[in-house]
């Protein structure tokens, strides 16, 4: 089982940036991957950090904004969020699997961190 405490949410205004931080115990030989869920919407996949240093992203709807990138000496995966528009709001979760990215069979869930978007 991997620990997972994300961090680093809160509120921010359009056009804002914030960067998330996943903290995984441990997170050798863990793929990890990004999700949101705003309200009254079902779970969103955004992308996901290999064990081997790859990267994949799970929709375009972020791309060109969201940047997945990983630190491995501090245990640590983050999810820098730019240009940040009130769409983006939601509960944003990290989650660890022993799989590839692309399987997305992730076992280990995070508590969450709230994102709000709003002027």
């Amino acid at each position: 089982q991997t620990q997972l405490v994300e961090s680093g949410g809160g509120l921010v205004q359009p056009g804002g940036s914030l960067r998330l931080s996943c903290l995984a115990s441990p997170l050798n030989y863990r793929s990890i991957g990004w999700f949101r869920q705003a309200p009254g919407k079902e779970r969103e996949a955004l992308g996901c950090s290999s064990s081997s240093g790859l990267y994949m992203n799970y929709t375009d709807s972020v791309k060109g904004r969201f940047t997945i990138s990983r630190d491995n000496a501090k245990n640590r995966v983050y999810l820098q969020m730019d240009s940040l528009n009130d769409e983006d709001t939601g509960t944003y979760y990290c989650a660890a699997t022993r799989g590839s990215c692309m399987a997305r069979d992730f076992q280990s869930w995070g508590q969450g961190t709230q994102v709000t978007v709003s002027s």
